[in-house]
């Protein structure tokens, strides 16, 4: 199965949260090819959770886990420990007071 690149599926992703009225924004730029997607959400109260994308061995899908979540600056500090072991990664941050980021939607997995 062919793989989207990286910047193709963050454009993606920033398009169907700006048709949502999500803000959302590109905060570290990673490989355009193969790099690794991080997403954080704020919830504008001082809280936060970063998701990234894990490959499930059982089924073959990979799906959207929560790498760390609580106050902000606690998901900020694992955020930037991944980036020091992955410069390629990106980051993006959806802020919502709601809680959404639609990684959830089909297309999004």
């Amino acid at each position: 199965m062919t793989r989207l690149t990286a910047e193709f599926w963050v454009h993606a992703y920033l398009a169907r949260l700006r048709f949502q009225d999500i803000p959302a924004y590109v905060v570290a730029h990673g490989d355009d090819t193969a790099g690794a997607v991080l997403v954080k959400l704020s919830t504008l109260d001082g809280q936060a959770v970063a998701f990234q994308r894990s490959f499930d061995l059982m089924s073959g899908e990979r799906k959207w886990v929560e790498l760390s979540s609580g106050p902000e600056g606690h998901v900020d500090q694992a955020i930037q420990r991944q980036r020091g072991f992955d410069p390629d990664l990106w980051v993006i941050e959806v802020e919502d007071r709601q809680g959404r980021h639609l990684l959830g939607e089909e297309g999004l997995e």
